[in-house]
This record gives structure tokens, C-alpha cells and sequence, in this order.
């Protein structure tokens, strides 16, 4: 496994260029990168710092909603999607990380059922199935790997081991897979380690992220008045246990990247803290028993 970041940390407190970002991530002993969509893509500079061998890229990341019931914004993002893949495939990096966009148009059943409180993600499944067609034969094309995280919160119907299953049992090609993101299971009360074995063959990508659970706030608010009863933290100031992570995901096969996705409140505010935020983070997973095999 190859230990790196996803860069959206940095480009919120300014930093937007990818070789400054590449130098510093060597310097301190980073292997990789995910770059994520707000760095632009100058497919020439990207070449050139690849070629300079100080960094890797491992991952291009963009996630929207492709089902946006905005035509314009869906055609907007559909075609910029594409066009990282192809771009992925020019430069020679392995995966692009997405979502799967959501229908957002609600059908109630019932006035006390569940699309009463939201849409539920299988009414997704049919559109995203028709659209991913074109995003798996762009894949095809580029030889490029798609992996679809499984964050609810960026128009992503693929949010639990329930919806992968039905999602990849209707689109079945080796050239999509899994972003795997512990973060975002345990906010929603799913297991975070048992899917990795039922779905290990396709995990394409990982994400170093924790949750931290507030007990009291959510012995007041309950999950639906509002997300202040957790928050995103570093690894291993959460309720991650990161040993058992990290031992399956090795069991499993992974061999792909680890990125860290900083995006920890407590570490955040500057440029600085956000770099030593990420160094933490380093340090802790870097001895987790297992995650360095000689």
C-alpha cells in the first residue's frame, strides 16, 4: 500500500499548485497523491512533474451530482468526468474517484413513509445504470479504473454494502469498483469492516478518514435534526479501530493507495495546520501493525 493525500485541504486554504504541492508532499516522505477537482488539470505540468519522479498520482477525484435535476449543471459535470478520465488515461494514473449522482425528485408512498423524509437511493438506480454506461466505456477507452466513494453527502447513491451490491450487480465490468471510505459508514451506523471482505476484489481506492461520534449532542438532536452529533477527524481520533482496518484490508489483497482525506475541523484554518494535521495522520498509520510489508 501507498501512503499519500487527497489535496482538497490544501486548495481550501490557498494552496492550488500541483508541483508546490508534490514538493512538499516528498519532502515529507509522502509516496502519492489524489488530486481532487479544484487543482486545474494542465495535462503539460502534471507530465512534468510525473516525470520529475519525486511524486506519483494515484487517483484523479471529482464527485457531483450527474443526476442534477439542472440540465445545464448535469451536462456540465457529465462532460468533465469524461473528460478526467481521458485525461487519467493520457497521463498514465491508475483510478478516477466519483459518485454516482442522485435523483433528487421524491415519490412518496406514503405520508409516513420513508420518502417522506428523503428519496431513497434505489429510485436512483435505473438513471445511474443508463449514465454509467458512458462513463464505463470512456474507462474502457482510457484504461482507467473508476471507483465510486461512498460519501452520501455529494449526490452519491452508492452509500451502503446494500446499494454497492445492487449497483455493481448491474454493472458488471472489471473497470469499476469502490472508493473505500470508513468515515462514512460509521456516521450512518454501518459496519466498516466486514464489507471489505465481501467486496475486497473491488476496492480500487481507500480513504484514511475517522468519525467521531458525539454522544451527548446526539442524546439530544437524534440523526435527523442535524450532522452536529459527529464530525470528521484525523485517523485515529475517531471510533475507527484501525489495526482491524488495515489487518482486512490486507487480507483482502489491497495493494492500492491510501489517502489521507484531512478534513478534520480541529486541524484546520491555515495552511500549516492543515500540513501538520496531514503529518499526524502519517505518523499514525504508518505504524498501524501491518500496513508496512517489506
Amino acid at each position: 500500500m501507498k501512503l499519500g493525500f487527497l489535496t482538497n485541504a490544501l486548495v481550501w486554504e490557498g494552496l492550488n499548485n500541483i508541483r508546490d504541492m508534490a514538493d512538499w508532499a516528498a519532502s515529507h516522505g509522502f509516496e502519492t497523491l489524489e488530486v481532487g477537482p479544484n487543482i486545474p488539470l494542465d495535462e503539460a505540468l502534471f507530465s512534468e512533474v510525473l516525470e520529475e519522479g519525486k511524486m506519483t498520482i494515484s487517483a484523479l477525484t471529482y464527485c457531483r451530482n450527474y443526476l442534477s435535476p439542472d440540465a445545464e449543471e448535469r451536462s456540465l459535470h457529465r462532460k468533465e468526468l469524461i473528460s478526467r478520465i481521458q485525461s487519467a488515461g493520457r497521463l498514465g494514473i491508475p483510478v478516477v474517484v466519483t459518485s454516482t449522482g442522485f435523483d433528487s425528485t421524491r415519490e412518496r408512498e406514503h405520508y409516513d413513509g420513508y420518502e417522506a423524509i428523503r428519496n431513497k437511493p434505489l429510485n436512483s438506480l435505473d438513471p445511474v445504470v443508463r449514465w454509467f454506461a458512458e462513463v464505463l466505456e470512456a474507462a474502457e477507452k482510457a484504461n482507467v479504473r473508476v471507483a465510486i466513494e461512498n460519501c452520501p453527502l455529494m449526490g452519491n447513491m452508492m452509500i451502503s454494502p446494500e446499494m454497492w451490491e445492487r449497483l455493481l450487480e448491474r454493472l458488471e465490468s472489471p473497470y469499476l469498483g469502490m472508493a473505500y471510505d470508513p468515515s462514512h459508514l460509521l456516521w450512518q451506523m454501518i459496519d466498516p469492516y466486514e464489507p471489505i471482505k465481501e467486496f475486497g476484489p473491488k476496492i480500487f481506492h481507500v480513504h484514511a478518514k475517522d468519525t467521531e461520534i458525539l454522544r451527548g449532542r446526539l442524546a439530544r438532536t437524534g440523526i435527523l435534526t442535524d450532522f452536529s452529533w459527529w464530525r470528521y477527524r484525523l485517523p485515529g481520533l475517531g471510533e475507527l479501530d484501525w489495526v482491524k482496518f488495515i489487518s482486512n484490508l490486507r487480507e483482502a489483497g489491497y495493494n492500492g493507495m491510501v489517502s489521507i482525506e484531512h478534513e478534520d475541523p480541529v486541524w484546520g484554518g491555515t495552511i500549516s495546520r492543515i500540513q501538520e494535521g496531514l503529518l499526524i495522520a502519517k505518523r499514525y498509520i504508518e505504524q498501524i501493525p501491518g500496513f508496512r510489508v517489506q
